[in-house]
């Protein structure tokens, strides 16, 4: 099964101790773009939060998880102290805000302590493991939903670039018809044009070198290798899909070389069905390539 770069996933929980926020969101991204937000006494958790995130098998995209952590209760024998540096450009800031934009200035003592980021809270009863062990439920509760919300997006799209691919499968065989068809009135075509040309000078065509050169210009215009390559492609595309692993860029390499090998046959044939067919399986692929994009 393949999975949706993009996702969302939320929980909220709420003891005596505190009221955590999880959010996980995921866009589409080359790579993996692991983002955490957490509030500054709690930065210390951001490694195991991505190193949970990734343990769950999140390997491609842009995601953002987001955690907000309000303590209820603090645990006795804290202390609370000031981080001046950021005070100090805090309120600068907002006085540059107030002159850019001639607002009026009520700094006050209460309204610039409503910034809890000013506040640095030195707990000696807590320790790491314990802080991991309150956020890791809600976080998992998150996880649970984003990554559920990733299954079934990739399903879907799983299933509808398999019907895509079934139908540019099905026209292949339509095309090898037609290029035999093709290739013998092309052939047939320059023998007559020849013996036509050599006619007109009198000349008296080596009918063993003439069937030489009709021979080597119809291998040249036909399209069996690409053909066959196709099917392999064909092949290689559903084993990758069993595979289990991420699968998006494996695919989106495959989808290329599908794609060169149905330009070289639109470039062999000048049958005008087979055109038309060629046109057909170029805009399917296309919008295979976009489906492709949203895949882990």
């Amino acid at each position: 099964m393949i999975n949706s770069m993009t996702a969302f996933g939320r929980a909220v929980s709420r003891t005596e101790e505190a009221e955590i926020t999880v959010e996980i969101r995921s866009v589409n991204n080359r790579y993996l773009d692991l983002t955490v937000k957490l509030p500054r006494t709690f930065s210390f958790l951001e490694d195991r939060v991505k190193t949970y995130l990734t343990g769950r098998g999140l390997s491609r995209g842009k995601v953002d998880a987001y955690i907000g952590i309000e303590m209820l209760s603090e645990v006795s024998g804290g202390k609370v102290t000031v981080d001046t540096e950021y005070a100090r450009a805090y309120i600068d800031a907002l006085r540059e805000l107030g002159e850019t934009f001639s607002l009026k200035d009520d700094l006050s003592l209460m309204r610039v302590a409503s910034n809890k980021d000013l506040f640095r809270i030195e707990r000696s009863e807590r320790d790491p493991e314990k802080d991991w062990e309150m956020l890791l439920p809600t976080l998992e509760k998150a996880a649970d939903v984003f990554f559920s919300v990733r299954a079934a997006e990739g399903e879907r799209i799983e299933r509808d670039i398999t019907a895509k691919v079934e139908g540019i499968r099905a026209l292949t065989p339509q095309i090898a018809a037609l290029s035999d068809e093709d290739v013998k009135a092309r052939r047939d075509k320059l023998s007559e044009r020849i013996r036509k040309l050599l006619g007109e000078e009198g000349i008296v065509p080596d009918e063993s070198r003439l069937l030489t050169e009709c021979a080597l210009f119809a291998d040249k215009i036909a399209i069996d290798e690409e053909i066959v390559r196709l099917g392999s492609h064909f092949e290689a595309f559903y084993t990758i899909l069993g595979e289990g692993e991420p699968a998006g860029r494996k695919l989106d390499f495959l989808l290329q070389e599908m794609n060169r090998e149905t330009n070289t046959i639109g470039s062999k044939c000048s049958n005008l069905a087979i055109s038309h067919t060629v046109v057909r399986i170029k805009s399917e692929l296309e919008k295979i390539r976009e489906q492709i994009q949203n895949i882990e």
